[in-house]
């Protein structure tokens, strides 16, 4: 399947489009293919796209002072990844951001995708809608973060990603949770007890 083909579909459960609009939308993204492992996107570097999954799976992550990684987000099938902030302002970026499976990718930068929300309404639709959910899914990891135990965060993960607990490794996992993979181990143990 070509990376366009999984846009037009995830964007067609979004809002109506005329054969024309996906022909203007297709020009303007660029498929890229990422092994596992391959980095999109380097902490310090200004970030220049957008990237639409439409096969495998991405990760957004920091490095601390220790050296230690944080994963802030993993971007399955059918997610948007960006780092809205350095793509607005033009400033280094603080994430990284690699694939964690061999991915097919569509990338778009800002002037482009600019012309798209300005020329076809239906996309400028789906992107309000996408930010929103984006907007109220952060919030919820936020208070999660900061005010439910180490099990009851990987209990809501299982509940609202179990495809991504089943694919990426628990050492990344553990890391989205702000645990160590040992917790991660006690906590699955102790849960298959139950």
């Amino acid at each position: 399947m070509s990376a366009f083909r999984g846009l037009r579909a995830y964007l067609q459960s979004k809002a109506t489009f005329s054969e024309e609009e996906f022909a203007f939308m297709e020009r303007l993204f660029r498929p890229v293919a990422l092994r596992a492992g391959d980095v999109l996107q380097r902490a310090g570097e200004v970030a220049t796209h957008a990237a639409f999954v439409a096969e495998g799976c991405l990760r957004s992550y920091v490095i601390d002072g220790k050296g230690k990684e944080h994963i802030v987000q993993f971007a399955p099938e059918n997610w948007w990844l960006a780092d809205a902030a350095s793509l607005m302002t033009g400033t280094p970026s603080q994430y990284f951001i690699d694939a964690v499976e061999d991915s097919s990718l569509l990338l778009i930068d800002p002037p482009s995708h600019l012309r798209i929300v300005e020329q076809i309404p239906g996309y400028a639709t789906a992107f309000q809608t996408g930010l929103q959910k984006h907007a109220a899914a952060k919030d919820l990891r936020i208070v999660s973060a900061l005010a439910t135990s180490a099990e009851e965060r990987y209990q809501e993960f299982l509940r609202t990603y179990p495809s991504i607990a089943l694919r990426v490794p628990q050492w990344m996992l553990a890391s989205y949770l702000g645990v160590s993979p040992e917790t991660l181990s006690r906590i699955r143990k102790s849960l298959s007890r139950k």
